[in-house]
């Protein structure tokens, strides 16, 4: 029996670490990993024992966004199955954002499309200083728009508009600067550069807590009424089955450039 895609562990404290177990792609996303995280939340946010969740990827790095041969299939299925991959998408960041406990995004290697959505969605992300970022969707000829909110929230609006258009990289230290990382440590000292952080976490009284990040989502405009939600799903799911779309695809799984691309 092959491991779970996402493992869950909760400590004496009640700090649950989620972890995403796909090191031999990178930890790429599938369908499998997106339900496992929506459980794995979903699980957190209903045990009265977890005070703080924690997010991290197994390998060499933290989350290299969507496994580009399954959206590729993905693109092949009928609108209404499409769609409902979109929507559960979009429900795991959702879920991430809204839920009403801390979260902490634990950063190393690679962080790329949805991975920096998982980011944005966390309260607090520390990156070491081996992490590189980029929102690599339109490379694709796909689209980010159920991590859109989250982005422009963490980095604001003009940031995401040149990262979200280039899909170029960025280091952690420039991950500080746009806002999208909290703190950066060296290689290596993730566990330690949370550990007082986990611990300011827990001395803070968990109501209180859970009543000041729903201030603060609300005022932040990251409380996603359902009408926009399924407007980002609807956007999201459309624009993967595009001759576009799949183009981009392609043009990955055969190690070239895409037709657009005028060369230099």
């Amino acid at each position: 029996m092959s491991d779970p895609v996402v493992l869950l562990d909760v400590d004496h404290r009640g700090v649950a670490t989620v972890t995403i177990n796909r090191p031999e792609v990178n930890n790429a996303y599938n369908g499998e990993v997106i339900q496992a995280m929506i459980d794995g939340v979903t699980q957190c946010a209903d045990d009265d024992a977890v005070r703080v969740i924690v997010i991290r990827g197994n390998g060499r790095h933290f989350q290299a966004g969507a496994d580009l041969k399954w959206l590729k299939e993905i693109g092949k299925l009928s609108p209404a199955e499409n769609v409902a991959v979109s929507r559960s998408t979009a429900s795991a960041i959702r879920g991430l954002t809204e839920i009403m406990k801390p979260t902490v995004a634990l950063i190393h290697g690679g962080c790329f499309g949805g991975g920096t959505g998982i980011a944005a969605a966390c309260d607090i992300v520390i990156a070491s200083e081996d992490a590189l970022f980029s929102i690599t969707e339109t490379r694709w000829g796909v689209m980010a728009s159920v991590i859109i909110p989250q982005l422009n929230a963490a980095i604001g609006s003009r940031n995401t508009r040149r990262y979200a258009l280039t899909c170029e990289r960025f280091d952690a230290a420039k991950a500080f600067e746009l806002g999208l990382v909290h703190q950066v440590c060296p290689t290596g000292g993730l566990d330690a550069a949370a550990t007082p952080v986990i611990t300011n976490l827990l001395m803070a009284a968990p109501i209180a807590t859970a009543q000041t990040k729903r201030a603060i989502l609300n005022d932040g405009g990251l409380l996603v009424n359902d009408m926009y939600f399924e407007v980002l799903v609807q956007m999201h799911a459309a624009k993967r089955q595009t001759d576009e779309a799949m183009e981009g695809l392609a043009s990955f799984a055969e190690k070239r450039e895409p037709s657009w691309y005028p060369g230099d």
